[in-house]
């Protein structure tokens, strides 16, 4: 028996679904699976849907709608027919590079005098800093205008004032109580902001102050934007979707030299990118400035037009991801080993181990803690807050990642007696302490948990779309599944269930047989699915056996041919005990016993299984169940089938109902939230 690794969630489906599905698959001429999907995430009506699908730039909001945007416009204006200088001021992740770098190219385009600032993660730390706007005054700036950051800065925009110094504050994290009182704050998730879409990323509303001031969508530079929004996991729906695929297009034939540099330094191939390629090939090498050197390396190379520098730039950032890589696996082992201590100190105190897993070490690179804690989260699926400290001042910087149910920002503001600086979001936040604090800290946090989570909160879930059968899985509807890209967070790539398809192969491929490929059959369909690092289950593994999987469909291209393939997330395999009979399965073992009429006990269960296919302990249940329903009895060493016996349902035999239960026990792991109506 191979257990499910998550608990599955089949989404909820209807008869009013499925005939809304009838109903998009005929208007738009799309598969059934596809407008299934599209009924399933909330476009059921036939224009939502075209929408979706094909919406373009004429569905971007107007930017005015967004608080402050008139007032921000404004000032910026101002500044640039007085001809003050304005300073671009940015995060150092990607983001705040890509927000950055679009500010650039419009400010060029515009003809303002400008120059930009990025903080240095280790030396300044997140935000604006009084050190930063000292600089600024002493270089004659009379102008900040804030890209992926700021919503928090209420104290810096007051002293920024008192040096004469205006900011305008654009940014999408979560505003505290209190705002900057600057001469304008941009961000949709102001509670009084009437904005229509609330899930832009940095560059996202850093685009919408673009629009309003060349009076048009920048579309030109829509591939930068497409970075900022996949690599801050913003949700690809509403503007975002039209943003991004865009963005996508515009990288497969770009003309910013950054990006061709960055593709040819890390071999990534723009006319195939999609957003897999930006999330895992781009983005973790913009970045890798940032958390390992200084974020104005990858400015650098987005807004240069000199190919030399800019593959200079490229080559740069591909050799600090790898050394990023490389520090990252060490400090994931220092934290593992701190965790499993922490686990064994509370065993042998017979104590519950942390709700909440918070690791702290010295030299720690703060630069890229947030990888690590992503990395101990996939592993143990608890909240986890991982800190690096600095040995002589005690401080300690912190960066978390959380699970569903668990929300990070409302935690951290728990806290808040604890820490000297934070923010973030339900998902992921960043914080900073003392180290004195940090029992303290660990201690609360596990309390919220305990008293916000249920039983079910602590098991990892895995979301499913659809059912879908072998039969639905042609290439064609594969293909035809490309209309619902670009996907990510808020559109996840379609994950689809298939129940108890039978197994007609398998085999073990890879270096040390690491990965598993199956051979899946539906009468004449037959589909293949592939599961990489899941090698090992193949001993457990029958023919003939209905299997369930929880994948990802994909195109298999080798030697020319196309075929259809399941990217397998998750299985259940229960083997001979999960499989039940049908009753005209119990029909056919009972027409065998007839024809014999007398039957020695032993070797009966052998017998019978070679010429039904059914197990021998299934077969020992079947004969279980004739005995208590009078249709056989024993006589000695032998079985005899009882002549003209009373008839009986099989559903009236405990025997059956209880092997029936434990077989739909043993059955997958999920639930379906709301049957067939």
């Amino acid at each position: 028996m191979i257990k499910a690794k998550t608990r599955w969630n089949l989404a909820p489906w209807s008869k009013e679904d499925e005939q809304s599905a009838e109903q998009l698959s005929k208007s738009l001429s799309i598969p059934p699976l596809v407008a299934k999907l599209l009924v399933q995430r909330g476009y059921r009506e036939q224009e939502a849907a075209e929408t979706f699908l094909r919406g373009g730039e004429d569905r971007l909001h107007d930017p005015y709608l967004l608080k402050g945007m008139k007032e921000a416009v404004a000032r910026i204006q101002k500044a640039a027919e007085e001809n003050e200088f304005i300073r671009i001021y940015g995060d150092y992740d990607a983001d705040g590079v890509s927000s950055t770098s679009l500010l650039v190219h419009v400010f060029r385009e515009l003809g303002y005098s400008f120059d930009y600032y990025i903080p240095h993660r280790a030396l300044e730390g997140y935000g604006l800093n009084n050190g930063a706007i000292d600089l600024a005054a002493a270089d004659g700036v009379r102008l900040i205008v804030t890209v992926d950051t700021g919503i928090s800065a209420y104290e810096q925009v007051e002293y920024a004032k008192q040096l004469g110094i205006d900011i305008v504050v654009t940014d999408h994290h979560e505003p505290p109580e209190q705002i900057p009182d600057a001469v304008a704050v941009v961000n949709p998730k102001r509670e009084d902001c009437p904005y229509p879409f609330k899930g832009l990323a940095g560059v996202g509303v850093a685009f919408k102050l673009a629009t309003a001031l060349m009076g048009r969508p920048p579309m030109e530079w829509t591939d930068i934007v497409c970075l900022g929004t996949i690599a801050d996991i913003m949700p690809l729906t509403d503007e975002n979707r039209v943003l991004v695929r865009a963005g996508l297009a515009r990288l497969s034939n770009t003309d910013n030299t950054g990006f061709r540099a960055l593709s040819e330094a890390c071999g990534i191939e723009l006319n195939d990118v999609t957003s897999t390629t930006v999330a895992f090939g781009m983005a973790p090498r913009i970045n890798a400035a940032g958390r390992l050197d200084h974020a104005k390396r990858a400015v650098e190379l987005l807004t240069t037009g000199d190919y030399d520098e800019a593959i200079r730039a490229a080559s740069s950032l591909d050799v600090l991801n790898k050394e990023r890589q490389r520090i990252v696996d060490g400090i994931v082992k220092e934290a593992d080993l701190q965790w499993q201590g922490k686990r064994e100190a509370a065993q042998a105190a017979a104590s519950e181990e942390a709700a909440v897993i918070v690791l702290a070490g010295e030299g720690w690179n703060v630069g890229v803690i947030g990888i690590v804690a992503s990395k101990i989260l996939e592993r143990y699926y608890k909240p986890v807050i991982i800190l690096g400290i600095d040995p002589e001042s005690g401080m300690c910087k912190g960066s978390a990642r959380s699970i569903d149910g668990y929300d990070l920002h409302a935690a951290l503001t728990a806290c808040d007696e604890l820490l000297d600086h934070y923010g973030g979001h339900q998902a992921a936040a960043g914080m900073s302490l003392h180290r004195d604090n940090l029992q303290a800290f660990e201690v609360k946090l596990g309390e919220l948990a305990m008293e916000w989570l249920t039983e079910q909160d602590w098991i990892p879930k895995t979301a499913i779309d659809l059912v879908c059968s072998i039969e639905d899985a042609s290439v064609g509807t594969i293909g035809q599944l490309a209309l619902l890209e670009p996907f990510g967070a808020g559109n996840p790539s379609p994950r689809l269930l298939l129940q108890s398809a039978e197994l007609s192969d398998y085999r073990t491929m890879g270096k040390d047989s690491r990965h598993l490929k199956l051979a899946l059959r539906s009468g004449r369909t037959a589909l293949d699915a592939v599961g990489f690092g899941l090698g090992q289950l193949s001993e457990q593994l029958q023919t003939g056996l209905p299997v369930d999987l929880v994948g990802e469909l994909s195109i298999n291209e080798w030697n020319g041919q196309r075929k259809a393939q399941l990217h397998i997330h998750d299985l259940y395999f229960g083997g001979a005990l999960a499989r039940f009979p049908e009753r005209e399965h119990f029909g056919k073992v009972y027409q065998l016993l007839k024809r014999k009429q007398r039957i020695p006990v032993k070797g009966l269960e052998t017998y019978l299984s070679e010429q039904c296919g059914w197990p021998e302990q299934t077969i020992t249940v079947m004969l279980e169940v004739f005995l208590e329903l009078g249709f056989i009895a024993v006589e000695g060493s032998h079985f005899v089938v009882v002549e003209a016996p009373q008839k009986r349902d099989l559903g009236t035999s405990e025997r059956y109902q209880e092997a029936k239960r434990e077989a739909d026990r043993l059955r997958s792991p999920y639930v379906p939230n709301e049957v067939m109506a």
